[in-house]
C-alpha cells in the first residue's frame, strides 16, 4: 500500500516500541477502532515490504520499514491495515470475477484507494507513494469494487496480504501456523462492535469520517448482497429445473449385462437451459442497461450454464432480437420503446427448446405475466424506484 522501506539485513530486529507506540496513537486518536487495532498479532518479516495482513489477523511488519517511517504515519498505516479486515476486503475480493481475482495488485490498489480517500479525509498521515483515487483522476468515495474496472493497465503497489485482496502472501505463514489467529465468527462479531463504538461517537461526538459511517450503516443494518442473491436465486431455480429426469439410451443402464439382449435406457439430469430477458424500453436509461448486462455475465460465469443454453432476449413491447450466448459482447439490444415484459417472457417459453429458467432484467414498470407458468421466474429489478412485481415472482433488486 506504500512504498518499500529501505533495504535492510536479513537479522534487524523489530523497533516494537516504536510499532507499539504507533499503534498506541492510533487507538488513542481514533478510540473506536481501538478493539481491531489490538485484535492483529505482530509477525515481524523481513520479506514484507511494508506491513500487510493475512486473513486471521496476523499483521507482518518489516522492520526496515518501521525503522523508517515516524511515529504519526505508522499510525497511520496501523488504521490502514485494519481497514482491509475491518471491511472485509478478502471476503468481498472472493467474489469479483475470476479474471480480476488473477491480479490481486490491481485488486489491492483499488482497495487501497477505497480506503486512503477516507484516512487522508479523516487527518491521518500515511507515507509518500499511497495510493488514492485523485492519483488516477477517479472520484473519491467509492467502494474498490467502482475503482478495479477504472484503474489503468499494470497498477501495482507492495503487497496488502490475504486480508486485502485474498491471495495467500509469499511471506504469510500457513493457516495452521503461527501466533494467534482470529476465526471469522470472532472476526465478525469485531466488525459489528467496531461499528456500534462508531455509531457511539458519532453521537456524542459527531466526526466519525463519511466513510466510516456508511461502513457502521452497512454493519450494524445491512441490506441485502444483490449479486449472491440473484446468484442464489438461480442455482436454486437451476437444482429445480434440473429435477426433472429423463431416459437416454446414449448411456445404457448398468442392469443391461444382466438382461440378455435387452438394452435399457439410463436416467439422466439435464442441464437446465436459461432465458434471460433484457428490458430495452425507453425507461431504462443507460446506468440501467449497464447494470442488466453485467447481471447477465454473472448469470453465465456463477450459474455455470454455457454454450448455447442461454439465450438473451432484448425487449420493450415487442421482443427486438434474440440471441444465444456465451459472452455479453455477443448480445444485441434494441428496442426503446413500450414496456412489456410479458411479451419477452413468452417468446423465451415459445422456442422449441423451452428453459427451465427465465431471468427478468428490468426497471419493473411493466405488466406481468398471471401466473402458472412452466420454468422458474426471477425479476431483477434494477434501480431504487422499481414497483413490486406479484408475490409469486422471486424477486432480487439491484441498485443503481
Amino acid at each position: 500500500m506504500t512504498r518499500p522501506g529501505p533495504a535492510g539485513e536479513a537479522g534487524r530486529a523489530l523497533d516494537r516500541t516504536k510499532l507499539l507506540a504507533a499503534r498506541y496513537k492510533a487507538a488513542q486518536d481514533r478510540p473506536y477502532l481501538a478493539s481491531a487495532l489490538y485484535a492483529l498479532t505482530v509477525v515481524p518479516s523481513t520479506e514484507v515490504p511494508t506491513m500487510g495482513v493475512d486473513r486471521h489477523w496476523r499483521c507482518y511488519v518489516s522492520p526496515a520499514f518501521v525503522d523508517a517511517t515516524p511515529v504519526p504515519e505508522l499510525a497511520g498505516v496501523w488504521v490502514h491495515e485494519a481497514a482491509h479486515l475491518l471491511r472485509d476486503h478478502h471476503g468481498r475480493a472472493d467474489r469479483l470475477p475470476a479474471a480480476v481475482q488473477r491480479d490481486p495488485y490491481r485488486v489491492n490498489v483499488a482497495q487501497d484507494c477505497e480506503i486512503n480517500d477516507d484516512l487522508l479525509a479523516d487527518g491521518l498521515r500515511l507515507p509518500e507513494g499511497r495510493m488514492e483515487p485523485g492519483r488516477f483522476g477517479l472520484p473519491e468515495g467509492q467502494l474498490f469494487e467502482a475503482y478495479v474496472d477504472l484503474l489503468p493497465a499494470g497498477v501495482t503497489t507492495p503487497d496488502c496480504g490475504s486480508g486485502a485482496h485474498g491471495r495467500p502472501a509469499p511471506w504469510e505463514l500457513p493457516d495452521s501456523a503461527g501466533p494467534a489467529r482470529l476465526g471469522e465468527v470472532e472476526a465478525q462479531a469485531l466488525r459489528r462492535q467496531t461499528a456500534e463504538a462508531m455509531r457511539a461517537h458519532q453521537r456524542t461526538r459527531g466526526n466519525l469520517p463519511e466513510g466510516w459511517r456508511r461502513w457502521a450503516e452497512e454493519v450494524l443494518e445491512p441490506t441485502v448482497d444483490w449479486r449472491r442473491a440473484l446468484t442464489g436465486a438461480v442455482r436454486e431455480a437451476a437444482a429445480w429445473a434440473a429435477g426433472a429426469v429423463d431416459y437416454t439410451y446414449r448411456r445404457p443402464s448398468r442392469r443391461t449385462p444382466a438382461l440378455r439382449g435387452v438394452v435399457l435406457p439410463s436416467l439422466r439430469r439435464p442441464l437446465p437451459r436459461v432465458a434471460v430477458v433484457i428490458d430495452t424500453s425507453g425507461s431504462m436509461g443507460d446506468a440501467e442497461l449497464a447494470a442488466a448486462l453485467g447481471e447477465v455475465t454473472g448469470v453465465l460465469r456463477e450459474v455455470g450454464i454455457r454454450g448455447n443454453r442461454v439465450t438473451v432476449l432484448a425487449c420493450d413491447a415487442d421482443v427486438h432480437a434474440v440471441t444465444r450466448v456465451v459472452a455479453t459482447e455477443q448480445i444485441t439490444l434494441g428496442g426503446g420503446g413500450g414496456t412489456d415484459m410479458r411479451v419477452g417472457i413468452a417468446a423465451a417459453l415459445a422456442a422449441p427448446e423451452r428453459p427451465g429458467i427465465v431471468v427478468v432484467l428490468t426497471d419493473g414498470f411493466t405488466p406481468w405475466p398471471e401466473g402458472n407458468l412452466p420454468c422458474r421466474l426471477i425479476a431483477a429489478l434494477i434501480g431504487p424506484a422499481a414497483p413490486e412485481p406479484p408475490k409469486w415472482v422471486e424477486t432480487v433488486r439491484i441498485p443503481v
